[in-house]
This record gives C-alpha cells, structure tokens and sequence, in this order.
C-alpha cells in the first residue's frame, strides 16, 4: 500500500461457529439465549400505580399496568446491565404523558434525571429524560429510536407526567450490541472453577462471564456512536458514525463513550479471543485508528470518532499491538499487508522520540494515557509500551517477509530494554520508578514491565510482584499514578504480573479485593465490570480529574475491566497459543491454591480445551488437554515427579513434555 489506509476498508475474518461444551458454567452467561430483555422485579413504586407486576418478563398476566396522577412513577429492574431499544405497548390513553429516565446504579434512580452519559456535570443532570412522543395513542406500541437507545442501564424509570391514567403493557428492550450474534449466549469458549476461599465458591466462574458479557456490550453498530459534542442543552444520542468502517466494532464502554480507544482494546480483544471469537470487532476498531494518522508524521490519534482525541503516544504503541494480537488470533497476514503502511509509519513516529539516553522521551503534547498523572518525559509505562510494540512488530515484519527490518525492530527493542533497566530500576524500592526524575513507582509501568518481559531475571520479576502489594487497600491497588483511584485497567496488567510470577494465590487475592468488591457491592450492576472507583469504594472514578464530580458518569459496563476472564484461561487454566492461530500452544497452568480448573476457547484452527485436578492431598495432578491436529505445543507442569501421558510412563521426573495436537491425558504424581 503506497498511502493512507483507504476508508471503506473492510475485513472478513473466518471465525468459530462451534457453540462451546455445555455444563453448569452456563448458569453464569449474563448474555440471553435471545436478543430480548424483559424486567425482573418492580425496584419501587411512588403515587398511584397498580398492576405492576404484570410487566415483569415471568408474568403470565395479559392485561398492563396502569400509572395515574402527576409525578407517579414505576422503577423495574432488569437485574443486570442491559442496552438497546426499548419497547412498550400503549393499552390505553387519554391525554396521558410519559417521560423515562435510565440508570445503571440505583443510587441514581430518578423521575427527573437519567445518569449522566455524554456530558459531565456535578449535579449530574445533563441526560435528563427521554418523554415518550405525544400524542398517547391506545393500541400502539412505542419504541426508542436508534439515536434514543440507550446503551447501558439496570433500572427504568416510567414516570407519568399528566393527571389522566395510562396503561402500558410488554416492556422489553432488544439488545442492539453484538448485532452479528443471533444467540448471544453461544460463547465459543468457556471457563470454570471454584473458589472455596471466597464467600461466593463461583465467583470465578461468574467474574469470567461477567468480563465477558462486558466486551459483548462494548461491540456495537459503527455507526450507532454516541453523538459528540453532546445535544445541547441536555440528552443523548447514540447514533454516530464510529469510523469509516461498516460492521461492529469494539468500544470503551456500553453506556459511554461508546467510541473506539485503543488502550482498552489491550484488555478487551484477548477477552474477546477466549470468549466468542470475535476478532473482527477488533480489527474493524484497528481499522478505524489507521484512518486517523496525520500524514505528515505518522501519528495515529488518541481515540477514534468521532470523538477524535488526539496527543498519546501510549495509545499509538496500543493500536500497534494490537495489531499483532490480531495477527495472532486470526493469522490473517492480508489484514497486517493492507495496514501495514499505516503501521510502520506510526511506529516511525514513535521511535522518533527516542533519545540519547535510548529512551522515548514523550513530550507533553503526547503525554494522554488512561488518565493518570505525569506521562512525559522517560515515562516507565510509555517505554514499555514502545518496547513491546517494537518486539511484535518484528514479529509482523518476518511474517510480511521483511528480514532485515524484522532485525532492525529487534535491535531497537533490545536497545530500549537495557536503558529502562539503567535507567528506571530502583534496587532498593524493588520497583521501576516512573521516569528517570521521578521517586514515584507506578502501577502501571511495573506490571507492564512484567507481562511484556523487559525484567532481566526472575528475582526482578519477584520484587515487582511483592511490591505492588504495597499499593493494595481493601478493595484493591490505589493507583499512585492518579490520586484517589482504583483502576481496574492497570490491576488486569498487574493480575497477570502476578501470574507471570508464579504467585497464583496473591493474583487471586487481587481479584477477590477489587473485582470481588466491583461484583457484589449494591453501587454496581453487578454484572458487568466497573470502569474505576476510589478508595473508599464510591463510584467518584476521576471525579477531580476530568468527570467533574459526576459520579452518574462512571461507565458501569467497561470493557478495560475484563482483564480476569482471559487472565483466568491464560494462566489460572493454563491455556495459550503461542503462534497465529495456535499452530503451536501452550498449557502451564499456575493452580493457584485452587483443585481444579476447566475450560477453552477456539480458533479458526478449531478448538482448544483444558480440563485439570489436583486431588485433596495434593499428591495427584491430572490434566486433560484437546488441540486441534497438526499443531503441537508445550505442556510445563506445577511440579516435578514421575508423568505418565495417555497411559504411558515417561523415564524419570518431569517438568515440561512436547506434544502434538489432540487429546492427552496427562497424570503427575507429585509424591
């Protein structure tokens, strides 16, 4: 390609169509068999209402409920986050008026106010209410428009604005995220475990369909955006063009910004992966950031449309990865060819900034991230960004064929690796400080420099995890980055720092603090995951630094949060591929104090599964594995001891076994 990527560009990827195994982890899919949603239960009442009951998804009833009188309103709860066009029939009507008010959190249940979702204020009353079209007419039904829908909500509010009675019957809202899957459930893989050390034994389970059910919620028509800048004087509409693409792609948040941001997607396309396969969300997303590059430098901006942020050099090291992890799920080397222009000349851009201390030095203009404080300069996080888009990228040009470029990324990359040690490790604190000038040790930047492998030993790898302990409140790590703030992004880089360290049991502690806290607490929908919160637990994420107080604001159904559901099959279950499409794999699992664990996931190469135990006295490992035929991978087992595999012997302890793609039955006696 010999200029910018051409806009209407579209990629077709062959996906999985094999729904994954049933079994008792399908109790926890928070996604419907179908595209509908129907209420729960009644939340409350207030004036004069009755038959209420009757619009509840398990009624029987035919007949509606009735709101009478000025100011009485109904409150249903869908008893879970759920998004789309809502429905209603109108039975009967007068000169009757209805107006509706949408929240994700019952805190900010209102007749008068929806929570916030496109502007910030800290009355937070800029959404408003939606008012049913006038007139009322009998024996109609009313449904939201596509700019009306509302992507993100547990309760509706149904107020009457008149005197005169109206009866409505049938509520439903019809899911308009993931608009590729007729069956929303039909997950392409699954997870199960459970977790005796939690109040809640599935807990696990849940928290990884929690995540999962949070990324379908984030993919969405490209062209049903949210609006920007915001109707004035107050409302919503999401109804915006995402990017010059056509099909889904994959955004920050159900309820907002509902825009393409490409740090998110270093969560939400490995969730997606081990899921429902849907890689082509992600690609499209990519798609969208590629069109955004200024021509003269090679920049990509900070977000898509049509918000259009611009200045993060983070987010361009973001959207390059990400280009290689789809590279990596699909194998699909015409999209990197047709992007690939596009790529290098960002990644030209970046190492630009490279200094002459061989680190990128961001200037302030390129010093947005996900929101904290301080990213210019030598920044730790910055550079381990640029490091691994540097190391994958060398991957993408030996696929692309390109040898000595490929050789030239990775001299680069090893460049930068030995000046972030130089310069940014501090061996009395155990941590990397945030930039050369800097006595601060961020969260962020450690846990990146675990997963993307700028440590020079495992003692390093040890200290960093033990040392963002020192972070950790009851509901999780205070971010010393951003005041106040607990960040589930940067805790699912940290969950898998752990895990990189072999210290399952500390990893599943960070869950059971700070997803456990998100899952269960009345503030929450509780079930799909929290954009942020502070350390007290209120829902005041980034109130002072950018929300404006509106703590309405806060997405409930974010897909950066996801970091455990892929974390729980990659290391927890053990599972991973290791080349495009798991040609070769990989099965190691950390058991985390845990005794068994189960699970998969496909590719277009087909399916991958796992499925281990460890007996009661922890003398006995079993672990079966399925791949498909023609691949092989790597087996590293928790332990040492005689290993048997499909029946037969193996000569002496062992750790680690190579085999080919199929079904093994492996069993390690570890005594």
């Amino acid at each position: 390609m010999n200029g910018i990527l051409p806009l209407a560009t579209i990629f077709l990827f062959a996906s999985a169509t094999a729904k994954a195994p049933a079994g008792p982890w399908d109790a926890f899919n928070f996604a419907p068999s179908t595209r509908s949603f129907v209420p729960r239960s009644v939340y409350t009442t207030v004036g004069l209402v009755t038959g209420v009951e009757n619009l509840l998804g398990n009624s029987s009833s035919t007949e509606g409920a009735i709101v009478t009188g000025n100011g009485s309103y109904i409150v249903l709860d869908f008893g879970q986050e759920v998004g789309g066009r809502l429905s209603f029939q109108i039975d009967s009507a007068t000169s009757s008026s209805i107006s509706l008010s949408f929240t994700e959190s019952a805190m900010f249940i209102s007749p008068t106010e929806s929570d916030d979702s496109c502007q910030v204020s800290p009355d937070h009353d800029l959404d408003g209410v939606l008012s049913v079209p006038l007139p009322l007419a009998a024996n109609t039904t009313f449904t939201q428009t596509v700019g009306d829908q509302r992507g993100g909500f547990r309760f509706l509010t149904i107020v009457s604005d008149g005197n005169a009675p109206v009866t409505i019957s049938n509520v439903t809202v019809n899911a308009t995220f993931m608009p590729q899957m007729d069956d929303l459930s039909a997950y392409t893989g699954y997870f199960y475990a459970q977790d005796s050390d939690f109040h809640d034994q599935d807990f696990l389970t849940k928290l990884w369909y929690g995540g999962a059910y949070t990324v379908q919620m984030n993919t969405i028509d490209s062209h049903e955006a949210r609006q920007q800048p915001c109707p004035v004087p107050s409302g919503w509409a999401n109804n915006a063009s995402g990017g010059p693409v056509e099909g889904s792609i994959l955004v920050d948040g159900a309820k907002r910004d509902r825009n393409v941001w490409p740090g998110d997607m270093g969560i939400s396309t490995h969730t997606e992966l081990v899921s429902t396969f849907d890689l082509e969300s992600s690609a499209n997303s990519l798609l969208v950031m590629y069109s955004t590059q200024d021509p003269a430098t090679g920049a990509l901006q900070y977000s898509g449309p049509p918000i259009n942020a611009v200045g993060s050099d983070t987010y361009i090291c973001w959207s390059l990865i990400g280009t290689h992890s789809v590279y990596m799920y699909t194998g699909d080397l015409d999209f990197v060819e047709e992007i690939w222009t596009n790529y290098t000349k960002a990644l030209a851009f970046l190492q630009s900034q490279v200094d002459e201390t061989r680190l990128m030095n961001v200037p302030t203009s390129f010093a947005n991230d996900w929101g904290r404080a301080n990213g210019q300069g030598h920044n730790v996080a910055a550079n381990a960004l640029l490091y691994e888009a540097l190391v994958t990228a060398a991957e993408l040009a030996t696929a692309m064929g390109n040898v000595s470029l490929a050789s030239a990324y990775t001299a680069n990359a090893s460049s930068i690796k030995t000046a972030f040690n130089d310069l940014l490790w501090d061996e009395a604190a155990g941590l990397f400080k945030d930039n050369d000038m800097s006595t601060l040790h961020p969260q962020d930047g450690n846990s990146l420099a675990v997963l993307f492998n700028l440590t020079t030993n495992a003692s390093q790898i040890q200290a960093i995890s033990e040392g963002l302990t020192q972070f950790w409140t009851d509901l999780g790590p205070l971010s010393p980055e951003l005041n106040d703030t607990i960040i589930p992004f940067v805790s699912g880089f940290e969950l898998q720092a752990h895990f990189i360290a072999g210290q399952g049991e500390r990893a599943l502690e960070l869950l059971h603090r700070e997803w456990g806290y998100m899952l269960y607490t009345n503030l929450s929908v509780q079930s799909t995951m929290l954009e942020g919160f502070t350390a007290n637990g209120s829902l005041g994420y980034r109130a002072a630094a950018g929300y404006d107080f509106d703590y309405s604001y806060t997405s409930h159904a974010h897909g950066w949060s996801t970091g455990p559901t892929f974390s729980l099959t990659f290391y927890l279950l053990g599972l991973t591929i290791t080349s495009p499409r798991g040609i070769t794999w990989s099965v190691a699992p950390v058991l985390s104090g845990l005794h068994a664990a189960e699970g998969g996931f496909e590719t277009g190469l087909g399916w991958f599964g796992a499925n281990w135990t460890l007996t009661i006295d922890n003398a006995t490992f079993n672990l079966m594995i399925d791949t498909p035929n023609g691949t092989n991978g790597i087996v590293i087992l928790p332990g040492t001891g005689n290993v048997s595999v499909d029946g037969e012997g193996t000569s002496g302890n062992v750790s680690q076994l190579s085999l080919d793609g199929g079904s093994h039955v492996i069993v390690l006696n570890l005594r």
